[in-house]
């Protein structure tokens, strides 16, 4: 994974908006066309999604993408560089 802590935070927030539409996991895997396993693995931060998952969240959702993508990012810790002397 290119950026685990953008992928959690990304689950994070699709949590959220389908808990604010009252919409169980399962009941947003009907309607995005996603199978319930797919829309847990997001959620939970353990799978990345594509262009056409995006698409068919917001559909199901009946948001926007930018909506969708409208989330904060966590900060990453960048480590310095240790010198040898």
């Amino acid at each position: 994974m290119k950026n685990p802590s953008g992928i959690k935070a990304f689950g994070v927030h699709l949590r959220q908006l389908r808990e604010g539409k009252s919409l169980s996991q399962q009941e947003l895997a009907d309607l995005s066309d996603l199978a319930k396993k797919t829309i847990t693995r997001i959620e939970n931060g353990k799978t990345a999604t594509t262009n056409d998952l995006m698409i068919s969240l917001a559909r199901a959702l009946d948001i926007s993408l930018l909506e969708l993508f409208n989330f904060p990012l966590p900060k990453e810790s960048k480590k310095k560089p240790t010198s040898i002397d």
